[in-house]
């Protein structure tokens, strides 16, 4: 099945889920910083339930997995660009390997196949300029296929999330 296709079956799946548990899942998505315990008195579960529910969220991909929120700042990370980049060509051997050469970089926090002008757009962060601008001369132009490259440099963070709308 192709990426962009739905799975009508995890589709279904996934709208009974939320149906179904749309509050636990609000306070599920925070459930990395408390104990079980905790979260199911949120939820107004018995412990044995909640874990049960937590599980089946897990084992069906809507829960994929629980990480710490860093600060880019406190971690000497100044620099956020996004960058958009057209490939050479669109055979399937390039995509593939200038996304392997994507997911092999840790300054790239996301990467997406878009529709428009350029192919791809990255978001990227980097220590300071001169870090970012190495990244981009050294590693991130040299990957297979890369036609054109354009930066856009953040000036200012007004919102980032990785919650999702429930």
């Amino acid at each position: 099945m192709p990426r962009s296709a739905v799975d009508p079956a995890r589709a279904a799946a996934t709208k009974s889920l939320r149906q179904e548990a749309g509050r636990w899942l609000k306070a599920g998505r925070e459930a990395a910083g408390l104990t079980q315990a905790e979260l199911a008195e949120r939820v107004s579960l018995s412990a044995s339930p909640c874990w049960k529910r937590l599980k089946r969220l897990e084992n069906t991909g809507v829960i994929r997995g629980y990480q710490a929120i860093l600060d880019r700042r406190a971690l000497g990370m100044g620099v956020v660009a996004f960058v958009s980049i057209s490939l050479e060509n669109h055979t399937e051997k390039t995509c593939r390997a200038f996304e392997a050469g994507v997911l092999a970089m840790p300054e790239v926090l996301a990467c997406h196949n878009t529709t428009g002008q350029h192919d791809y757009l990255l978001h990227i962060v980097a220590r300071d300029f001169d870090a970012y601008s190495d990244f981009v001369r050294n590693r991130l132009r040299p990957l297979p296929g890369v036609k054109e490259l354009l930066s856009t440099l953040s000036m200012h963070e007004v919102k980032s999330s990785a919650k999702l709308h429930l």
